[in-house]
C-alpha cells in the first residue's frame, strides 16, 4: 500500500490533477504489481514561491517541480524501484511534464509501521 504525497504548482494541479493521479496510479500498477484498489494520493499545491528549489542543480535543466514522495514497505529491489521511476516519469510526460521537473523520493519502513483500517 504506497502512499504517494505530490507537492506541486497550483496551476498544474488545477490544470492536470485527474491526470497526474491516474498516470502515478497506473505507474505503480505496472511497475509494483499494486492492486487497481491500492490508491492513497494526496496532493498539495503551491503557490507561487512556496516551492524552492535550484533551477541547475546536478547539471538538470529545472523549470518547474513536481515532488512525488512514495512512502511503501521495504520490499522492491533497486530494478523494480527504477521502473516505477521511469513508468510515472513517461506517464506524467504524455500529460506536458517535463522529466527534468520531476523528482521521486521513496520513504520504506515495514509491515509493522501501517495501519490500513484493520
Amino acid at each position: 500500500m504506497p502512499l504517494i504525497q505530490v507537492d506541486l504548482e497550483r496551476d498544474l494541479f488545477e490544470r492536470l490533477h485527474e491526470e497526474l493521479s491516474r498516470g502515478i496510479h497506473d505507474a505503480q500498477i505496472e511497475a509494483l504489481g499494486i492492486p487497481v484498489d491500492d490508491l492513497f494520493q494526496v496532493f498539495r499545491p503551491h503557490d507561487a514561491g512556496e516551492l524552492k528549489f535550484d533551477p541547475g542543480y546536478n547539471g538538470v535543466d529545472r523549470q518547474h517541480l513536481v515532488l512525488i514522495r512514495i512512502t511503501m514497505v521495504h520490499m522492491y529491489s533497486v530494478a523494480i524501484k527504477q521502473k516505477l521511476y521511469r513508468a510515472i516519469v513517461e506517464r506524467l510526460g504524455q500529460h506536458g511534464v517535463r522529466a527534468e521537473d520531476i523528482l521521486i523520493s521513496v520513504v520504506e519502513n515495514g509491515f509493522e509501521d501501517w495501519y490500513a483500517g484493520r
